[in-house]
């Protein structure tokens, strides 16, 4: 069984996303986990040792990800950590990667409006989010009325969940 591995990392670069010939979508992320931390006797902010690693996500995730994410927005990851092998002019070489499971914008530094992807979304048609890396504060939308978790005539919205 593989670890899994949760955590708080940044975009390296934009999503990369590509097909395989059997026209599976395959997005190739790259990320950064660092330990920054403040000197108390500076009071300045230092980066600790950086953990790089080449993610991978797959399928509709990935489209939605390549759609949704950009380079340098700190994400939340889960997934599982891998050790690629290949061999190059005769040198074995090795790295780590992580097969992503869920892949999310950090709301602490960003705000995000999602949009369910729906079985009529092929190939990443529709966006399925979109996300700004800058704090802000929305007006609160009011819910569509099939929405059972969100109905609340008096509020627009509800504390309880509809079951």
């Amino acid at each position: 069984m593989l670890p899994t591995m949760t955590g708080v990392g940044r975009l390296v670069d934009d999503p990369e996303l590509s097909f395989t010939q059997s026209g599976k979508a395959v997005a190739r992320i790259r990320l950064a986990f660092n330990s920054r931390r403040l000197n108390p006797q500076t009071q300045q902010w230092e980066d600790g040792d950086v953990f790089w690693v080449r993610g991978t996500v797959w399928e509709q995730l990935a489209q939605n990800a390549t759609e949704s994410l950009a380079k340098g927005m700190e994400v939340l990851v889960t997934g599982e950590l891998r050790t690629e092998s290949w061999e190059k002019d005769g040198q074995k070489h090795t790295q780590p990667s992580l097969l992503i499971r869920s892949i999310a914008p950090n709301l602490a530094w960003a705000t995000a409006s999602v949009t369910k992807a729906g079985p009529q979304q092929q190939g990443g048609q529709q966006r399925t989010a979109q996300t700004q890396q800058r704090p802000q504060t929305q007006q609160r939308q009011a819910p569509p009325q099939d929405d059972p978790w969100a109905v609340d005539q008096a509020n627009g919205y509800r504390d309880e969940p509809p079951f």
